[in-house]
């Protein structure tokens, strides 16, 4: 604290901080291991909302969040809506989620399943750290390959009645695919994806960018493919990043935040 030209009381158990806004630009807006809080002031629980969406995406997707509420159903809105496994209700965030104020698995460490990069959002436990070798039984009988026409055909869901199972020959589904394929090209015969034309084109072209959608998901594949061409990715606040993509996004400056 010295250090930093504050002098707070010897008695003084932690720092806050008020914050305007979220990101690069407010470094008390991420994850902090020391004795110091941020605190922000919104006009209702729906700003609050965002707000916590903002502060997850930036810094800890699928990781942990605490409310304090006696209204179910804004409880419940956050429970549903937030990029976070663990969602703790009136109770210390810090106590709550290694489980010791609440039913969670007692540990420290705490998956953040897709949303972080992580293979599963549970809390780590011992259970994650054994090997289990397992004998597994037949109970239900593969059909064998001496099984008569009719009693396969039995074994196969029986199709509604007046109608009858379409011939699907491979040439249909080459078609098929063909179609499909075709569908996802643009008339320049580059593929559909995130991207805008150029990060120049989607400056000066401000009706363009406008009339754009952002997109809800970008994959660190997605920045990829926008960095081959020169591109951008228009996003938004309730854009979902994974971590590779913010990185790698960010650091080229693919990001072109979407304007109303």
């Amino acid at each position: 604290s010295e250090r930093a030209g504050i002098s707070p009381p010897s008695d003084t158990r932690v720092l806050i901080a008020e914050l305007d806004g979220v990101g690069r630009d407010y470094p008390l807006s991420i994850e902090k291991l020391c004795p110091v809080l941020s605190f922000y002031i919104v006009p209702d629980w729906r700003a609050g909302c965002e707000r916590c969406m903002q502060i997850l995406k930036y810094g800890g997707m699928g990781h942990t969040m605490a409310i304090h509420s006696r209204n179910d159903s804004i409880i419940l809105e956050f429970g549903l809506k937030k990029p976070a496994f663990r969602i703790v209700v009136n109770t210390p965030t810090t106590h709550g989620s290694i489980g010791l104020t609440t039913g969670l698995d007692p540990s420290f460490t705490l998956g953040c399943g897709g949303y972080g990069g992580n293979i599963t959002s549970d809390n780590i436990s011992p259970m994650h750290l054994l090997n289990i070798k397992r004998l597994a039984h037949e109970i239900s009988p593969a059909p064998s390959s001496g099984v008569s026409m009719k009693t396969s055909q039995r074994l196969l869901p029986e199709p509604p009645i007046g109608s009858s199972l379409p011939a699907f020959s491979g040439e249909i589904l080459a078609k098929r695919i063909d179609a499909f394929l075709l569908s996802r090209k643009t008339t320049n015969g580059s593929e559909k994806s995130h991207l805008t034309s150029t990060p120049e084109e989607s400056l000066s072209d401000e009706s363009s960018k406008k009339a754009s959608s952002p997109v809800d998901f970008v994959c660190e594949d997605d920045v990829r493919q926008a960095l081959q061409i020169s591109g951008s990715i228009l996003i938004d606040d309730r854009t979902i990043l994974t971590p590779l993509a913010k990185d790698l996004g960010e650091k080229h400056h693919i990001f072109v935040y979407f304007e109303p």
